[in-house]
């Protein structure tokens, strides 16, 4: 009577639990209730209380609860055996199933799975050839296992030996010959399907847009039947639309998905930010965050990559701020974008924090911290990093060796940029290859040294591209070069080059050294190639929001207090100006009048 007046919790209250007699009556009963629960509905109540907590990563637990059930059912040793190897515990797995009574086939499958979840290929096939008695799905896990391996050959061979085959036969082996790029057997296959579920239909679109081949996509996804339209296939197309520079299309199937998940908020999303459609990835971004939804490591990439093109170090920080609410700021790939993002927003100290949150920096992350202080013309910095990767065991690459020489050219650095370039066959061997030479043609013709930059044109291993030639044309305009910059300029015309720059570089060393005929025939040179010079612009973010400025343009709403505002800062300058040729003349008259 005394027990059922008081709740559990009134009890845990009521008794000292301190005292060595006074265990808690509840758990006194419980443990009490499991040593003689003997009933099916105890052992499936425990069979649950297994997995739930199995779930949770609890396995001493969960054993603790398996170890003291009096009667055990096959289920329970399933449900054991399947919590360890779910956990990362294989081995306690395999011990479990030796020590079973009796197996079933559930008990066989189980084992599969679990070598084929901890990369053990091999002993799955074992436990597969072992068994006593197959059943269509031991196939399919064998077979999945093998597509998950990458070993399509062995998954083939066991699909034409399987005796009775499901469409999850047929989908596990289409997708197998999707990853090998193997085209035409996937369709093959896939038109033999006797039947075939929204997850055949997405798997055939997702291998065609895989392998970049839309326009088979397209056409198979026309044909789907409506009721198999799920959001994973039009996912899938919308990636396929983007990949193709088709973002409107894309974005038209997004929409028109009634129940949109992460992950095609998140394919729209980098389908924007690969496209430079940077600010609609922003919006995206924020809108799926307010409907609760989480994005992905890919799509936190793509937004940092827009912040970056953007140079938007206010947005930067707030998405910065996104990716540690959601726990992947420790992430190798998410932590370069974010060195990366930094980068272009001009913070280099924000970069080293940055990188200095990776605990395992891979070839990427250095290269890219690398070419952060490359990037800022910190040239020592950049060494010492080289110097802290060697250290770490990580060989630098061809890669690591652009942002050093792209460095020596932030800083003038001749004579160093000569030697990294050496030291790239000799000390790394590492191949050189035409940006290299294209780069330190870049050097040398900002220093000068143009028959030195033409020598090495002369000499490389292979054709000069578009790149070198427009280094030395660059160099030339510098330092009013004719007769080079002519050779050179030429030569980028003839390898059909579509920018404007080499035009008007060679039209201003003719312009310079007086010679307008062959300005006016660069010109017409331009028009005929229908080449046109874009417009400059800029652009400032004022109260988050984006303001551009193009040039020879009055469009915008406030010109003129902008024109108002420059010419006041004209005048502020100028008048800074007399202001320090006058102080420069009073302390020079001050000093001279001392030393009389």
């Amino acid at each position: 009577m005394f027990v059922r007046h008081f709740l559990s919790s009134k009890l845990k209250t009521f008794i000292p639990l301190n005292l060595p007699c006074c265990y808690s009556f509840e758990r006194y009963f419980s443990r009490r209730t499991s040593k003689t629960s003997k009933s099916p509905q105890d052992v499936y109540n425990c069979n649950i209380r297994i997995n739930e907590l199995a779930r949770e990563g609890k396995l001493q637990s969960a054993r603790k609860v398996f170890d003291e059930m009096l009667h055990r059912d096959v289920v329970s040793w399933n449900s054991m055996i399947t919590a360890y190897w779910q956990n990362g515990c294989l081995s306690e797995s395999k011990k479990l199933f030796l020590s079973m009574p009796e197996r079933t086939v559930v008990s066989w499958n189980s084992m599969i799975a679990g070598c084929v979840e901890n990369d053990c290929i091999d002993d799955a096939y074992l436990y597969f050839s072992t068994m006593p008695e197959k059943n269509v799905a031991s196939w399919n896990a064998m077979i999945s296992g093998y597509v998950k391996h990458g070993m399509v050959e062995e998954a083939a061979r066991l699909f034409d030996e399987m005796p009775r085959k499901n469409v999850i036969s047929y989908t596990a082996t289409i997708d197998g010959y999707m990853r090998r790029r193997e085209i035409d057997k996937a369709r093959s296959l896939f038109d033999r399907m006797p039947q075939k579920n929204e997850v055949s239909w997405t798997v055939m679109i997702n291998g065609y847009v895989e392998n970049e081949c839309f326009d088979e996509a397209k056409e198979l996804f026309e044909k789907m039947p409506a009721k198999n339209k799920n959001v994973v296939a039009i996912t899938a197309m919308v990636i396929g639309y983007c990949k193709e520079g088709r973002v409107e299309e894309g974005r038209i199937l997004f929409d028109g998905i009634l129940c949109k998940d992460s992950v095609a908020y998140n394919a729209m999303i980098s389908g924007y930010a690969q496209n430079g459609r940077n600010e609609e990835a922003l919006k995206l971004l924020v809108e799926m965050l307010r409907m609760s939804l989480r994005p992905d490591q890919s799509s936190c990439a793509s937004v940092l990559s827009a912040c970056a093109a953007l140079a938007s170090p206010l947005v930067g920080r707030q998405t910065h701020a996104v990716v540690i609410k959601f726990g992947v700021d420790s992430v190798v790939s998410i932590c370069n974008a974010l060195i990366t993002m930094y980068s272009k927003c001009g913070s280099i100290f924000e970069c080293e924090l940055a990188f200095e949150l990776i605990t395992s920096p891979d070839l990427v992350s250095w290269n890219t911290i690398i070419a952060a202080f490359a990037q800022h013309g910190l040239y020592a910095k950049a060494v010492a990093y080289l110097e802290q990767m060697v250290l770490r065991g990580c060989e630098p690459d061809g890669i690591t060796f652009l942002s050093l020489l792209s460095a020596c050219a932030h800083a003038g650095l001749v004579s160093e940029s000569i030697s990294w370039f050496d030291s790239m066959v000799k000390n790394y061997n590492i191949t050189l290859r035409p940006e290299h030479y294209a780069c330190l043609i870049d050097i040398l013709g900002r220093a000068g040294q143009l028959d030195k930059a033409y020598n090495i044109i002369q000499e490389m291993p292979f054709e000069a591209d578009l790149a070198a030639w427009g280094a030395l044309l660059a160099g030339c305009r510098a330092h009013s070069n004719v007769e080079l910059g002519q050779l050179a300029g030429e030569k980028v015309m003839e390898l059909g080059g579509d920018s404007s720059g080499p035009y008007i570089m060679l039209s201003n060393i003719y312009a310079e050294a007086g010679m307008w005929g062959e300005v006016t025939r660069v010109r017409g040179l331009m028009k005929e190639h229908g080449i046109k010079k874009k417009p400059a612009y800029s652009w400032t973010e004022i109260e988050n929001k984006v303001h551009y400025f193009l040039g020879g343009d009055i469009s915008h709403p406030n010109i003129q207090e902008i024109r108002t505002a420059l010419k006041w800062m004209n005048l502020q300058m100028k008048f800074q100006e007399k202001v320090l040729d006058f102080t420069d003349f009073y302390f020079l008259d001050e000093l001279e009048c001392t030393c009389i």
